[in-house]
This record gives structure tokens, sequence and C-alpha cells, in this order.
């Protein structure tokens, strides 16, 4: 079982939503469509489910055109942000629903439906209205619903967006267990790289309706392949700064300078992109690989267990995202230092050219 996208587009009164896409997706794997707002995620998965025609390409599902076919005639669900139950309707009948459309035998229904609410921990509940349920209860109807008809395709936009941070993170858990059981295809849209490594599987990086990369999720963040990749995958985004490699030295924006060292001293002489996430710049010094680079800082916001900083080096705006909390003055002077094997080194086009030496090490 594959879902393929061949050279797939979207453009809807003459703008470009989807730019052309190749995607091939696989029986029984979890994969995450990762991007910020309007970055394409939802066309994307519209078009999967059918409810959108592309405006080239076509869609193979099990090496069959279902390009034209109406989503009625396809075995796909499609959940939304906004968990969408029956009200008035037991548990039990809103997860029988689409069996009943579909004009199954009753000893078919019961089966089927006992076998995906014990799947979705719902067996004790099945009794009770929705409304009588807690979100994340709820979220879990809606997505029992979507399982129970079979589906081969089930396609989830943001299904945690709308519940609190604990039910979130209790669903991110176990959702991707939930799902193995089944054999679908999973396709799972997020805007939180967080959500995306939680979850595994694969992920597809997309930005202003291109997919910038598809692999393992792991890999993809280890080894983001150019320097959109790694912006959409790092929350906060990823810094980046100008540097110049000079023989054994490398020269970073218009002051520092250390030496060419690890992955560093591979690179030939000449002007490049440094790339390193918030986490890895710290307020003091650890390792003798560190550099020194000094900020000015702009605001602070502090979560409670970390601190967010908001500065300026030259004319670059970078996040700091250091432990514990820090109570530093707002527009002042700052040190700040950076293992340089946490750096990613791109070409100036933005294609990676030298992955971080930790991860090579690791």
């Amino acid at each position: 079982m594959s879902l393929e996208l061949e050279n797939v587009s979207m453009s809807v009164n003459g703008q470009t939503h989807i730019y052309n896409t190749n995607l091939t997706l696989k029986k029984g794997t979890m994969n995450v469509l990762l991007g910020r707002t309007l970055s394409g995620k939802t066309t994307l998965m519209r078009i999967m489910a059918g409810l959108d025609v592309p405006t080239s390409g076509r869609i193979l599902w099990e090496g069959k055109d279902v390009t034209g076919m109406r989503v009625q005639d396809r075995k796909v669900a499609m959940v939304y942000q906004q968990f969408i139950n029956y009200p008035s309707m037991s548990v039990y009948d809103n997860i029988a629903a689409p069996l009943r459309i579909m004009k199954k035998d009753e000893t078919y229904i019961d089966e089927a439906v006992k076998k995906t609410a014990k799947l979705m921990r719902l067996d004790k509940f099945l009794d009770r209205k929705p409304l009588e349920l807690s979100g994340g209860q709820q979220q879990r109807c809606a997505l029992a619903r979507s399982l129970v008809k079979g589906s081969g395709l089930v396609l989830l936009d943001e299904p945690l967006a709308n519940l609190d941070y604990k039910l979130r993170e209790e669903l991110r858990e176990e959702i991707p267990k939930m799902f193995e059981e089944s054999g679908a295809i999973f396709v799972y849209a997020t805007t939180e790289p967080e959500e995306a490594l939680l979850l595994g599987g694969n992920v597809a990086t997309l930005w202003e309706g291109k997919i910038t990369q598809f692999n393992e999720t792991a890999k993809v963040y280890h080894t983001p392949n150019n320097a959109t990749t790694a912006k959409v995958f790092s929350n906060p985004s990823m810094n980046f700064l100008d540097i110049k490699k000079e023989g054994d030295f490398i020269y970073y924006g218009n002051g520092e300078k250390a030496a060419a060292t690890d992955a560093l001293s591979k690179l030939e002489d000449g002007k490049y992109l440094a790339g390193f996430r918030p986490n890895h710049l710290e307020l003091t010094k650890h390792t003798d690989n560190a550099i020194k680079f000094e900020a000015h800082l702009d605001v602070t916001e502090i979560t409670g267990s970390e601190t967010f900083l908001h500065m300026y080096h030259d004319n670059d705006n970078w996040i700091g995202l250091v432990h514990g909390v820090h109570n530093l003055e707002y527009n002042s002077n700052l040190s700040v230092y950076l293992d340089t094997r946490h750096i990613f080194i791109f070409a100036i086009d933005g294609e990676l050219i030298e992955t971080a030496s930790y991860v090579q090490e690791r």
C-alpha cells in the first residue's frame, strides 16, 4: 500500500500554493508535514484526501490513478484542529456513525466500535456523550471515528492544537502507539518541531509551498540538507552568521576570529553561512572549542525553567535559549559563547556543506 504524489502542483487565482511535488508514503508509516502557518500543509493534505484537485500532476493510490476520484469514494479519513463529534449521540454511536452510513451489519459494527474504542482507550466511556468527556477524550473520539472505517490513509491536520499543554503531551506520546496497529498511512501536520520529533517516523519540511526535505525525522533534524530546512526544523528558528575561511582560521561576522578545528578545518578557503540552534548559545564558556561573541540584548523571556534571549549580533537577529532563570538587563551588551562543534556550514546559496561535528560523532 502506498500513496504517491507525482509532479503535483496547486495554483489558485494565479497564485502558486504548492510547487511541483513528488512524494511517496508507504503503508504503516507516520509522516509529519512540518512547516509554519501558510507553508502549504493543509493544501497538500486536501490534495491527498481528494478534497482538492491539483492543477497539475496526479495522485496514485496503490498504483492506481485516483486524481479525479471523489473523496467519499476513497478510503480516506481526515481529522481537524476542531474535534467534531455529534453532541447528542453517545461515544459508541459517534464511532459507529460512518459504518452505519456504509450500511455495515450491526454485528460487524459492534465488533469494530469496541475494538477501535479499546485502541483509543475509550472502551469505558462508550455510553457517555462527547461533552461529558475531557478535551483529550473528545479528540480521541474523533480519531476513533476516522479509524473505524478501516481507512488506508488518515490525515491529521494539527489535531492537538486546541488542547491544553498537558493533554497535548499525553496524546503526542500515545498517537504513534495507537496508530501502529492499524497499518494505515498517517499524515500529521504541525508547526512545532518538538511535536515532529516526539511523533518520530518520517518528516517532510515545507517552506512557502515547497517540500525542502523528506526523510526519517531524526535524520532531517540532525542533517538538514539546506538552510531553509534547518530554519523550519528549529524552534526558535536557527541562528545564522556569515563566515569566511582563510588558511587555518575562521572569521565570524565582522570581528570574531578562531582557529578552524574539527569539521571547520576541512573547508576550502572562501565565504560560507554558519547556522546554529538557539540552545547551543551559552552565557559561560564550558569548552575550549567555544568562541565568544559580543551581542546586544534586546529582551528576555523567562518561561520558568528556561530563558529566551533576543539579541543582535552586528546586523543579525539571534535568539538564545539557556537553562534557568536569568534576570539580565534589557538594552545592554552581552557576551555569549558557542561551541564551534555545534555549527552547521552552508554554502552561500543555502545548501549544506558540513554538518555539526557532534552530529557526526553520534
